[in-house]
C-alpha cells in the first residue's frame, strides 16, 4: 500500500540484522516507521519528510573507505536524530568527531552508568546508577563532535550515550531494540514521544480504513484475483480487499497436495460460507506431487512448486476472465529483504514467492495491501476484520508446504505420514494449552529409516522430528522446553496411530526459524 503517513519516523538501514526490531519498537509505541537502505535514504527522506530519523547498526566499520553514511541533509533539517551503535559512530564521523578501532571490544551483556540526566532516560534510568544493556561493537567514538556531551558510559565505551540537546541529536553505542536491554523499548519511546514529539496514532483500526480507501482508489471498477495459500497473510489480504470492493474480488485456492490435514476444506468453508467471497478451488495435487517425484534438493523443490503454482493460477485466471489486478499477501519484511543492500539472500529464501514481481505475460497489476505491516500487525488487522481467532493465531507455514518438511524425495505415502503425524502433534499441543505460547511447531519426516521392534514384529520405518520454537518476532528463536511427559505422550500417539513411523526425536536446535531448511 505504501501510503505516506504524516507522523513517520524514518529508519536508515546500514545492514544490521536488528534493523527490523527498531521499526517494530517504534510501531509498538503507536507511531508509523519505515526502513530505507542507506543508498536510497536521501530520496526517501525528501519524499516522506519524516518527523524524526533513527540510524541503525551495521556490520561495517566507519573507519573503512566507502563505508555506509547517512545523507548529510538529515543533519541539516532541524529534526531529531537517534543513532544506534554504528549509527552513533557515523553520526560522530559525519559531524566532525572521530571513530577508531578499539582493542576493548564489547559483545553481549554490559552495564551502562548514567552520567547526566537526559530526556532519553526519563522515567527509566537515574543519574549515578548502572543498568544492563546489550553491546555489539569493535570500534568506538574517541572524539565527540562540537556541541555533544556524554550522558552515559560503560567499561568499553566512554561515549556509550551522547547528546546534543540544542540540535536534538542523540546516540547510543548499545542496542535498545533488543530484549537483552531491559528498558530499551522505553528509551525508544522516549525518543519518539518526548524528543520527536509525535503521538501514538498508528492503530490497526486507522490502518484498516486507510487501506480500504487506498484499495478502492487503486482498483476502481477493476477485477481482482487473489491466490489463497491457506496461511494468515493471504486470507487477511483477501478479506480486507473484499471489504473494500466486494464481488470485484475472486479468490483462487490451488490445492497442491502439500497442505496440512483438512486445510483446504477449512479454507473453502470459511470463505464460501462465512464470508461468501467468490472462491475457485482447484485440486492440483497430482500435478505437483508428480513433478516433485525424485527431487531431493530443497531449493529445486521450491522452484518447481513456484513455477507450477503460477502456471495453474494463470489457467484459472483465464477461465475467470477480465482480471486487472493480482492481490498478494506481501508483508513489510518481504519488502525490506527484497530491497536490502546486504545481498540477495531474500531471493534464495523467497524463491517460491513472486517477490521480484509477476511474469510480464500475466499482464496484471499488483495489489499488496499488507506490504506496510509486520506479521503481528497482520494478525491485529485480522482481528479488526473479524477473522476467527483460532485462524489468525495459526503458526506460520512455509509456501512450499510439507515438501520442505519432507527432506529428500517427496512421495504421496511420505506426505500422508507427515500430515497425520503433524496433526497429532498439534492436537497434543492444543490439549495442554501451549499452541499460543509456542511461535511455531511442526513435524519433519526425516530421510532415514530405523530398525525397531513393535510388539513381536521387527519394523523398518521412518523417523520423525518434532520441532517447537518460541519467538517474539520470528527473527530470533529458541526451542520450547517441553517436559518429558508431554514428549513421551506425543511420541507414543504418533508411533501407535501413524503407520510408517517407529521413532520420534525432538529437535532442540536454537536458531532463527528462517535458517531452518524445513521452516
Amino acid at each position: 500500500m505504501s501510503t505516506i503517513h504524516p507522523d513517520t519516523v524514518l529508519i536508515i538501514d546500514f545492514g544490521s540484522q536488528l534493523t527490523q526490531l527498531i521499526a517494530r519498537r517504534v510501531r509498538e509505541a503507536g507511531v508509523y516507521s519505515e526502513i530505507i537502505p542507506f543508498q536510497f535514504a536521501a530520496e526517501a527522506f525528501a519524499r516522506i519528510r519524516p518527523k524524526g530519523v533513527i540510524l541503525s547498526g551495521s556490520p561495517h566499520s566507519t573507519t573503512d573507505i566507502g563505508s555506509p553514511r547517512a545523507p548529510q541533509e538529515i543533519f541539516e533539517a532541524d529534526i531529531p536524530v537517534l543513532g544506534i551503535c554504528y549509527g552513533e559512530q557515523t553520526m560522530c564521523a559525519q559531524l566532525g568527531g572521530r571513530v577508531e578501532a578499539s582493542d576493548e571490544h564489547e559483545y553481549g551483556r554490559a552495564f551502562l552508568k548514567v552520567e547526566e540526566d537526559s530526556p532519553l532516560f526519563d522515567d527509566i534510568w537515574e543519574k549515578g546508577l548502572s543498568y544492563q544493556v546489550w553491546m555489539s561493537h569493535g570500534d568506538r567514538v574517541t572524539v565527540l563532535p562540537e556541541g555533544f556531551h556524554v550522558i552515559a558510559t560503560s567499561n568499553g565505551a566512554p561515549f556509550a550515550s551522547i547528546s546534543d540537546e540544542k540540535r536534538r541529536f542523540y546516540a547510543v553505542q548499545f542496542h535498545p531494540e533488543v530484549a537483552h536491554t531491559p528498558d530499551g523499548a522505553k528509551l525508544i519511546r522516549n525518543f519518539i514521544h518526548k524528543i520527536v514529539g509525535v503521538k501514538s496514532n498508528w492503530t490497526m483500526a486507522t490502518y484498516k480504513e486507510q487501506a480500504i480507501a487506498t484499495i478502492r482508489q487503486q482498483v476502481s471498477k477493476g477485477r481482482v484475483i487473489c491466490g489463497l495459500s491457506g496461511g494468515v497473510d493471504s486470507a487477511v489480504a483477501a478479506v480486507l480487499i473484499h471489504e473494500a470492493i466486494g464481488d470485484q474480488l475472486t479468490c483462487i485456492l490451488v490445492d497442491n497436495g502439500l497442505m496440512r490435514k483438512n486445510e483446504a476444506r477449512q479454507i473453502v468453508s470459511m470463505f464460501r460460507e462465512t464470508y461468501t467471497i467468490p472462491l475457485v478451488h482447484v485440486n492440483a495435487s497430482d500435478l505437483f506431487i508428480n513433478a516433485l517425484e525424485g527431487v531431493n534438493d530443497s531449493e529445486q523443490k521450491r522452484k518447481i512448486i513456484g513455477q507450477l503454482f503460477i502456471g495453474v493460477f494463470e489457467q484459472e485466471a483465464k477461465k475467470i476472465g477480465g482480471a486487472d489486478f493480482l492481490a498478494q499477501g506481501t508483508l513489510y519484511p518481504d519488502v525490506i529483504e527484497s530491497t536490502s543492500f546486504t545481498g540477495n539472500l531474500s531471493v534464495i529464501i523467497k524463491s517460491h514467492h513472486n517477490v521480484g514481481g509477476l511474469p510480464e505475460r500475466m499482464n496484471l497489476k499488483l495489489v499488496e495491501p499488507l506490504r506496510d505491516l509486520f506479521k503481528d500487525e497482520v494478525r491485529m488487522l485480522g482481528c479488526e476484520l473479524g477473522l476467527p481467532e483460532h485462524f489468525i493465531n495459526r503458526h506460520p507455514f512455509p509456501g512450499p508446504g510439507l515438501a520442505i518438511r519432507c527432506p529428500g524425495a517427496v512421495t504421496r505415502e511420505k506426505l500422508e505420514i507427515l500430515r497425520e503425524a503433524d496433526a497429532i502433534y498439534l492436537d497434543e499441543i492444543c490439549k495442554v494449552g501451549l499452541y499460543d505460547v509456542i511461535w511455531q511447531a511442526f513435524v519433519v519426516l526425516l530421510p532415514v529409516q530405523a530398525v525397531g521392534v513393535m510388539g513381536d514384529a521387527r519394523t523398518y520405518e521412518y523417523v520423525c522430528a518434532l520441532r517447537a520454537v518460541t519467538s517474539a518476532d520470528g527473527m530470533t528463536a529458541d526451542f520450547y522446553h517441553y517436559d518429558m511427559e508431554f514428549l513421551s505422550r506425543t511420541a507414543t500417539r504418533i508411533i501407535n496411530e501413524v503407520r510408517g513411523i517407529n521413532r520420534v526425536v525432538y529437535d532442540i536446535t536454537s536458531k532463527p526459524p528462517s535458517t531452518i531448511e524445513w521452516e
